[in-house]
């Protein structure tokens, strides 16, 4: 990831995995959300939300242009760099084009509620500006599960948007967070999330594992003081009930997250057996580990 003079950040930033040879330019700042019980990406005071100005992003990609020559990536931060109008991501795409001829994809995070005031022929245009690809964190496809967590999002919603972007011919990748159901709602939360990915077969799906690291009272708030965190066990079953019920045709799968106990990697469907074999020999392990330990706490 390319941290450089010519652009200035406002700390801390992030970014897909694979953005990681990416150069992030921070177009916005934060998440015009920013509701979400179990996120913890935004909630440091210099993190409210608020779009850079729109001079002085063109004078950071001018100056990229003069000194990043060799720049082929670029990701628009932060979170919510799509909740721009449809007039500045064009403005701020055209001068990528102008400055950087060498950049051969733009990508973005995307929430949902993004698109919805953006029509498909405009999403078209961005493309052909560069704007390739969007990250969707749809987490779950559970409407019960997303109003817990205060997604401000439903099923719909999210397919909806996956939709008009695949019809606008960008790439999608959605992420599904393993274990945000917690115990009580992980076989809806994992059927739910295969049928969203079948319904919009996105060119990417990933998960990471649900974690914590300031504690988790706001959303066992959510839940009503009824959530449990699956353990390992729960977990590699609720990611084998979940792609089980895949009927995907042709999207790369990254369960490669450091939060993930089990890294996959494949392509949905060519790979789904393979897959499942690997959960299926992960749950026979952490079972006898399992027994093991218990053996060891009864002597």
């Amino acid at each position: 990831m390319y941290y450089y003079p010519p652009v200035e950040y406002i700390e801390p930033l992030f970014r897909p995995p694979s953005e990681g040879n990416s150069l992030i330019l921070q177009v916005t700042n934060g998440c015009s959300w920013n509701n979400c019980t179990f996120c913890e990406m935004y909630t440091e005071p210099q993190k409210r939300f608020k779009p850079k100005a729109e001079a002085k992003v063109l004078e950071e990609i001018r100056r990229c242009g003069e000194e990043l020559a060799g720049v082929r990536r670029i990701f628009l931060a932060d979170g919510d760099a799509m909740a721009l109008s449809f007039r500045r991501l064009k403005t701020i795409l055209e001068a990528i084009r102008v400055e950087m001829p060498a950049v051969t994809r733009v990508s973005a995070y995307c929430l949902p509620r993004n698109l919805k005031n953006k029509t498909v022929e405009e999403l078209q245009e961005l493309r052909e500006l560069g704007l390739g690809l969007l990250y969707i964190g749809a987490e779950s496809g559970d409407d019960e599960v997303l109003a817990k967590i205060q997604k401000g999002e439903t099923y719909r919603s999210t397919c909806d948007a996956l939709l008009k972007a695949k019809a606008a011919g960008m790439k999608t990748s959605v992420m599904i967070i393993n274990g945000m159901g917690g115990v009580k709602y992980s076989e809806q939360h994992a059927l739910a999330a295969a049928r969203l990915v079948n319904e919009t077969q996105p060119d990417y799906f990933a998960t990471l594992v649900l974690f914590f690291r300031n504690g988790m009272d706001k959303v066992q708030e959510g839940f009503g003081g009824d959530f449990q965190m699956l353990d390992q066990q729960g977990l590699f079953l609720e990611m084998e009930m979940m792609l089980s019920h895949t009927e995907l045709e042709r999207s790369v799968f990254r369960s490669d997250h450091a939060s993930n106990y089990l890294v996959l990697k494949g392509v949905l469907g060519r790979d789904k057996d393979k897959m499942l074999a690997q959960i299926r020999g992960a749950l026979e392990n952490s079972s006898l580990i399992s027994l093991r330990n218990d053996s060891y706490r009864g002597l």
